[in-house]
C-alpha cells in the first residue's frame, strides 16, 4: 500500500449545456462554468472546510461523504462555484423575465413604498441567476468531485512516495552512525575501568590515613555505580536500531501510518538523547548530535505523512 502524505492540490472545471432561444427572441444562454478545487495540509485529524457557492451549498453533505471515504487525516479546504461565461454576462432578458421582475418590484413597492428600485445590474444578474435554475448542478459537482479528488490522492501518493524515500534515506545514514558506535562502547568501558581502578587506589591510600576502611568502601561503591551507569550506552543502541527497523516495515507497509511514525520519531529521539548524555568520548558525542540532526529532519517530514 502507497504512502499518502497530507499535502495536495487539485482542481478542475466543466460547463453546463447551453439552454435554447426562447421563443421571444431572445438570445441563447451560453454555457456556465463550474470550478471546484480541494487543497489539503498536514493535520492531526481529518479537518473538512468548505466554501460553496449558494446554488451548491445543498450538496455539501454528499462532498463531504464523497471526501471522507478516500481521506482520513489532514485540513483539507473545497471550493466550488459556478461562474457564467463571458458572453452570457451581457446576453439580453426574455421578455417574461422582465415582466416577472416588473411584477415582484411593484408588489414590493406596494407594501414597502420607500424600498430602491431595481438596477440594469441587478436585473441581468437576477437574469442570469433564473437561466441556471434548470441545471442539475448536484448531478455535475458529484462527477466532478470525484475526478478531482482522484487527482488530490493521486498527488498526495506522489509525494507520500517522495517522502518515504527520503526517510528511508535517513533510516540508513542512522545504521551508518550506529555502527560506527557500537565498536567504541568497549574501548569506552576500558577508559572507564583504569579511571574507576586509579580512584580506588586513591581512596585505599585515604583509607590508610584519615579515612577509615568504610569511608573507603563507601566512596568505591559511589564510583562503582557510577561508572556503570555511564558506560551503558550499548542499551541504547539496541532500542534505536529497533525503532530503525520499525519505521522501515512501517513505510513498506504503506496506508495509515502517520501518526505512528510520529510515535516512532519520538523514541529515536529520545534515544538520541540519552546516548549523547552518557557519552564519555567526542565521538560518540559527535555521533549523537548528528544522529538528533537525521531524527528531527525526519520528524519534519513524518508531519506531512497520512
Amino acid at each position: 500500500m502507497p504512502v499518502y502524505s497530507m499535502t495536495g492540490y487539485a482542481s478542475a472545471q466543466t460547463s453546463a449545456g447551453t439552454a435554447p432561444a426562447g421563443h421571444d427572441g431572445s438570445k441563447a444562454a451560453t454555457a456556465s462554468r463550474l470550478g471546484l478545487e480541494i487543497r489539503s495540509v498536514n493535520s492531526r485529524f481529518l479537518d473538512l472546510s468548505f466554501r460553496l457557492g449558494e446554488e451548491l451549498r445543498a450538496h455539501e453533505p454528499a462532498l463531504r461523504e464523497l471526501i471522507t471515504s478516500r481521506i482520513k487525516r489532514g485540513k483539507v479546504e473545497v471550493r466550488a462555484g459556478v461562474e457564467g461565461a463571458s458572453a452570457e454576462l451581457a446576453r439580453e432578458p426574455s421578455m417574461a423575465t422582465l415582466q416577472r421582475l416588473a411584477a415582484v418590484q411593484d408588489t414590493v413597492k406596494t407594501w414597502m413604498p420607500t424600498a430602491a428600485a431595481l438596477s440594469v445590474g441587478e436585473i441581468l444578474r437576477l437574469a442570469a441567476a433564473e437561466g441556471d435554475t434548470s441545471v442539475d448542478w448536484g448531478d455535475n459537482l458529484q462527477k466532478l468531485a470525484a475526478r478531482t479528488l482522484e487527482d488530490l490522492v493521486s498527488a498526495r501518493e506522489r509525494e507520500g512516495a517522495r517522502l518515504a524515500k527520503m526517510l528511508l534515506g535517513h533510516l540508513a545514514q542512522l545504521r551508518q552512525l550506529a555502527a560506527q558506535a557500537k565498536p567504541m562502547v568497549p574501548q569506552l568501558v576500558e577508559q572507564q575501568r583504569q579511571k574507576f581502578l586509579e580512584r580506588w587506589k586513591e581512596a585505599m591510600a585515604l583509607g590508610e590515613g584519615t579515612a577509615t576502611p568504610e569511608a573507603a568502601q563507601d566512596r568505591a561503591l559511589t564510583e562503582a555505580t557510577a561508572f556503570a551507569i555511564r558506560i551503558d550506552v550499548a542499551e541504547e543502541l539496541t532500542r534505536l536500531a529497533a525503532h530503525v527497523d520499525e519505521i522501515e516495515r512501517l513505510i513498506q507497509k504503506g496506508g495509515e501510518i502517520g501518526k505512528r511514525l510520529d510515535f516512532l520519531i519520538q523514541e529515536l529521539h529520545r534515544e538520541a538523547n540519552t546516548l549523547g548524555s552518557k557519552s564519555a568520548a567526542l565521538e560518540l558525542t559527535k555521533i549523537s548530535v548528528d544522529m538528533k540532526v537525521l531524527i528531527e529532519q525526519m520528524r519534519e517530514q513524518v508531519q506531512n505523512i497520512e
